[in-house]
């Protein structure tokens, strides 16, 4: 393996290991304000934050995927990666604006502030269905068999949970049984990243 193909894989790695633990971060913080046991504004700073650290990372992440994916493999990579820029394009704006404009201060522009069925509300559904998509359209870079498998179920797992975000942010009614629908996304998500950033180690193992 040539120098630069190995700093890809490593790169690869880095990247999806830190949006991992951002992801797992994000999970952890959200279950515990469900429950009820953070409250503001530490548990929107924690989850914002967190969610804003995984967006980055994971782009890069597929990034060094695209540039490691076999040839005619390549589309979907290719794919994976531009909507992974849909995503980050999104939720970054989406999380510097409630945590440098809303926030810190009580007197926040209204149109600001993410709530069911606001601008931001929109703008962060765009950016998870965003993610979702990115993830299905990585699923035919992987193999079928051998550790492969285990990126490509996840990958495929957290693309098909697309119609539940669906439903939590556009569902006329909100409430918190119906942010439940969304959970599943804390063990896919996660999940997805962890086992790509085990793919690129890997690959940078194989020498």
């Amino acid at each position: 393996m040539d120098k630069t193909l190995y700093r890809i894989y490593r790169t690869g790695f880095w990247s999806a290991l830190v949006a991992f633990v951002a992801a797992a971060g994000y999970s952890v913080f959200q279950i515990l304000q469900i429950a009820g046991l953070i409250g503001r504004p530490w548990d929107e700073v924690l989850i914002y934050g967190t969610s804003l650290l995984i967006a980055a990372p994971f782009m890069l992440a597929l990034l060094a995927l695209h540039h490691v994916a076999p040839d005619d493999r390549r589309y979907w990579s290719h794919a994976a990666v531009l909507f992974a820029v849909i995503y980050v394009t999104y939720v970054s704006l989406n999380y510097a604006v409630q945590l440098t404009a809303v926030l810190p201060h009580p007197d926040a522009d209204p149109v600001l502030i993410q709530t069911p069925h606001s601008l931001f509300w929109t703008v962060d559904a765009l950016g998870y269905i965003a993610l979702g998509l990115a993830t299905l359209f990585a699923v035919p870079v992987f193999e079928r068999s051998g550790p492969d498998r285990w990126v490509r179920r996840f990958f495929l797992a957290n693309g098909l949970i697309i119609p539940l975000f669906l439903i939590v942010y556009f569902y006329p009614t909100f409430s918190t049984r119906l942010l439940l629908l969304g959970l599943p996304w804390i063990v896919t998500a996660p999940g997805s990243i962890l086992m790509l950033a085990l793919y690129f180690r890997r690959g940078s193992e194989r020498g």
